[in-house]
């Protein structure tokens, strides 16, 4: 932050040289980079210098003809947005996982409350998916530098402190599912469909899935695993599991099935297959991609997150 205070500053005097700082951040999904690169939201440009503003909004000219929303304001302010809409995001993810489990407690559904909350205009249905916290490259490390970068200027940010304390122990909570159905996990063997932090990518990085899987091998459970294509790199950090070939192989013998990665796939399983090759026909559903009431209809023993 104060990045381009920090760099004039940081010049020698002796050889003076022109030129400026622009803060220009990207808001890019994983997954849709291109798409959102050529229909974003909005182009956040951030400099002191006419001029390097004027040769920012040439090299978005293509973006301005479709009237894409630009702001137009100081370096520190263009990249206190990047984090603020990040850390907001992980907060809403959070705070819907918080409800998640309140309804874990008191036997309400969710699903209903979060799509009665997506229907007041003020909120929207957007990241009010509940589930085993959010991941990846950016949310934790935004969500977290903001948080730091709060407490070097003598601020204590303490919503985003809550956030992610929340969302370290969402992963824990996830397991204590897994402890209720099946007790001591010593010797059990887990099946877990999907390894990436979401769908249609192979990023693990602070994946929720990852971070459930190391808590399960301390406990002494055996991991069977099925990612469509993130199996290489967990292999890379993570060699002693049981990679398999498709959802099927995971789910043989396996004492319980765990769905962790929201992949389109997942949502179509053969059920009564399912159910024949596990030992047990128990279904844990991390991102409530079945519906409760089918899944115990046919036998399963099944738990989601905030439904049951």
């Amino acid at each position: 932050m104060a990045r381009s205070e920090a760099t004039r500053q940081s010049q020698p005097t002796s050889k003076p040289f022109d030129f400026d700082i622009v803060s220009n951040p990207e808001f890019l999904r994983e997954g849709s980079a291109v798409y959102d690169f050529t229909h974003p939201d909005k182009i956040v440009i951030g400099t002191n210098s006419p001029k390097a503003l004027k040769i920012m909004q040439e090299i978005y000219r293509p973006l301005y003809l479709i009237d894409t929303p630009f702001v137009i304001t100081n370096p520190e302010t263009a990249e206190l947005i990047k984090y603020a809409c990040n850390a907001f995001l992980a907060t809403k993810i959070t705070f819907i996982n918080e409800i998640a489990n309140l309804c874990d407690k008191v036997g309400a559904d969710v699903h209903q409350i979060a799509k009665a909350m997506g229907l007041d205009g003020r909120i929207s249905p957007k990241f009010l998916h509940p589930g085993p916290g959010y991941g990846g490259s950016c949310f934790p490390k935004d969500t977290e530098a903001l948080y730091h970068f709060a407490s070097t200027r003598g601020y204590e940010f303490k919503l985003l402190k809550g956030v992610i304390s929340a969302n370290k122990r969402q992963r824990e909570l996830m397991v204590d599912k897994i402890k209720h159905h099946i007790g001591n996990l010593n010797g059990k063997t887990i099946g877990i469909l999907g390894l990436a932090f979401k769908q249609n990518t192979d990023d693990i990085r602070k994946s929720p899935s990852i971070d459930i899987i190391k808590l399960l091998l301390k406990e002494g459970a055996h991991i069977k695993c099925f990612d469509p294509l993130a199996m290489a790199n967990t292999k890379k950090i993570l060699p002693n599991l049981t990679y398999c070939q498709d959802e099927y192989e995971t789910a043989q013998q396996s004492d319980a099935l765990v769905i962790a990665t929201e992949w389109n796939q997942f949502r179509n399983l053969d059920l009564l297959k399912i159910k024949k090759l596990l030992k047990s026909p128990i279904l844990l559903d991390l991102r409530n991609l079945y519906d409760p009431v089918n899944l115990k209809y046919l036998g399963f023993t099944y738990e989601g997150v905030g439904r049951k």
